[in-house]
């Protein structure tokens, strides 16, 4: 965390909601065009055109706007400081994109010394956005329509909704039984995946949200989102980190009870 004034991050908030808009002019056009061009990178994942040209935006801006902090982009990685690092996932969703699936979005984060500060997300298929920056608040709407975002009140996991994003995930990694039990004890388990689990758990649609193999634009964005709507998110351990490769985000009341349910059947 910072003991930084919430002052401080208000300009860097005006800049990531500028930063959105450039990407939505890019990503939305090329959405389920029927010349979309996907490639495969070195990890087998996908690539489309709209993601390098979304990612490129938003860099040249930050070149122009705030040419002494860093960058970390998932197609054109990391250069410059890593003390003020702006940390850029161009379209989280990709294999919802190129199947022309409208769940997909592009995750903006302000890392300051490795704990995001300012984070917005901008689902451009759906018409919706959420931002927050620390001390500032969680929102979503429009600049002249925002409204503020508070997790649930649930304090019972028996009454909990969560996403946990993918049989497989959690197959690969040896969580598998952690996945049933879980399923067993709440009220409701989908996955709704990707990015959107969290703005829904920021929201207070539902409670939880965990998954593994994230890298830190995976997540980023997200957490002073679900951090300012009042939850809490961690590592799969309870450690709070990007770098970990796992998240569990909760409305923060049943946090450690999530932690101690997942964890009984190791």
């Amino acid at each position: 965390m910072t003991d930084s004034p919430a002052a401080d991050f208000r300009g860097d908030l005006d800049l990531a909601l500028r930063l959105a808009e450039a990407a939505d002019a890019q990503s939305l056009p090329r959405f389920d065009a029927a010349d979309l061009e996907i490639s495969r990178k070195a990890d087998r994942s996908h690539v489309t055109d709209a993601d390098l040209a979304t990612e490129r935006a938003i860099r040249e801006i930050l070149a122009e706007e705030r040419p002494a902090d860093g960058i970390l982009g998932e197609e054109y990685g990391t250069e410059g400081d890593t003390h003020r690092q702006w940390i850029i996932d161009p379209i989280d969703g990709t294999a919802n994109f190129l199947r022309g699936v409208p769940l997909w979005g592009t995750m903006i984060a302000l890392a300051v010394d490795g704990v995001p500060q300012v984070g917005v997300v901008s689902m451009p298929a759906l018409g919706r956005r959420w931002w927050a920056a620390t001390g500032l608040g969680a929102w979503t709407g429009t600049a002249e329509a925002p409204r503020r975002l508070a997790v649930s009140a649930v304090a019972d996991l028996d009454d909990a909704s969560v996403s946990f994003q993918s049989i497989a995930q959690w197959a690969d990694a040896g969580k598998l039984d952690a996945l049933v039990a879980l399923a067993a004890r709440v009220w409701r388990d989908r996955a709704y995946g990707d990015i959107y689990s969290y703005m829904l758990l920021a929201e207070g649609r539902i409670d939880m949200v965990a998954e593994f193999g994230v890298k830190e634009y995976d997540i980023a964005a997200a957490v002073p989102i679900v951090r300012e709507a009042g939850g809490r998110m961690t590592s799969f351990d309870g450690i709070e980190t990007l770098s970990a490769l796992s998240t569990l985000a909760t409305n923060g009341v049943l946090h450690d009870a999530f932690l101690d349910l997942l964890h009984s059947s190791d």
